[in-house]
């Protein structure tokens, strides 16, 4: 009886040959990746609607370029009184739009795919060890950047850099859209690929790395003990403050490959060349002080929210194994 529903069921939803001696029902793990998912989608959202005017500053002084032109900003808080003397308080959030649309989408990757990693990798107490929690952070960043981030990320600064030209021309998000594809193809949607992968997959590996070390830590020998929402986000903004010291060089190469100007260079080396060649080493670390502000409150913010409405969900949406 047990094989002819099997024979029935989506090749999803089967059981690996290394879960073959557990007894649990073969629709538990995807019901995990599902909460992953949809938790993280709602989390994207949300983070993004608060956080947005740190991310508009710190794309605005790593395209703010020293190549024999005057710089426009003097720094974070000068780049804010431009724009808001230039286009209002609305123009620190030109750009949203985009964000708002792949946010939604980039988060439910993430954390959707770190958990479908996850139940492959966990111990049987549901512990990741150490180099698992560095390859299922660096799998969902890898998911997310290919998926959602890249593309995403393109047409977020084109809209930025769009903004500071004489004649803006993109009117909207699907109108961008358009504009960038009609004048690029497909090509255009997605430059920056790899240092964009480079990214995210170091971003997500060095985070969640983080984030689990310290959640493992706090539980001590109760596994299942809830760890608290601010301690969640004193985690969060750690593991976020790691991640902006590791990989900042590699999101300003990012933004000048995505930005208008992305022309000039021939690929990724060649821009990290033409960037250490004409504005020196500190250059690869500009915007981070807007990032590191941007970025601890992002992945605070971001996990306080995930694992809240993963406690909900859990609570509220009961596998077979967990209502037994």
């Amino acid at each position: 009886m047990d094989r002819n529903r099997d024979s029935f069921t989506s090749p999803f939803l089967r059981r690996s040959p290394l879960m073959a001696a557990s007894t649990a029902p073969v629709h538990v793990p995807s019901s995990k990746t599902l909460k992953g998912i949809l938790a993280g989608g709602i989390t994207g959202g949300l983070e993004i609607c608060i956080t947005f005017p740190t991310e508009y500053v710190k794309t605005q002084l790593q395209l703010d370029e020293r190549s024999g032109v005057q710089k426009r900003y003097t720094g974070p808080v000068d780049c804010v009184k431009v724009t808001v003397k230039e286009h209002g308080i609305r123009g620190l959030y030109r750009g949203l739009s985009v964000l708002l649309y792949g946010s939604i989408p980039k988060s439910a990757v993430r954390f959707g795919a770190f958990e479908e990693f996850k139940k492959h990798l966990a111990g049987a107490n549901g512990v990741l060890d150490p180099h698992h929690r560095l390859l299922c952070g660096l799998g969902a960043g890898i998911m997310e950047a290919i998926f959602a981030v890249t593309p995403m990320e393109t047409v977020k600064v084109k809209f930025i850099n769009d903004q500071t030209s004489a004649k803006p021309h993109f009117r909207g998000f699907f109108h961008g859209i358009s504009q960038i594809f009609k004048e690029q193809g497909f090509h255009g949607l997605y430059q920056g690929l790899t240092p964009t992968i480079i990214k995210q997959g170091s971003n997500q590996a060095m985070r969640f790395y983080v984030m689990e070390t310290l959640k493992d830590w706090y539980r001590g020998e109760d596994k299942n003990k809830k760890v608290p929402t601010l301690v969640v986000g004193a985690f969060g903004a750690t593991a976020g403050a790691v991640s902006v010291f590791g990989n900042t060089p590699v999101d300003v190469v990012k933004t000048r490959l995505q930005g208008l100007d992305s022309h000039k260079y021939k690929n990724t080396l060649d821009c990290a060349l033409q960037i250490y060649k004409h504005e020196g080493p500190r250059a690869f670390y500009k915007g981070t002080v807007p990032r590191l502000s941007r970025v601890t409150l992002d992945v605070a913010i971001t996990f306080m929210i995930y694992d809240n409405f993963m406690h909900f969900f859990n609570q509220v949406w009961k596998t077979r194994k967990e209502a037994l």
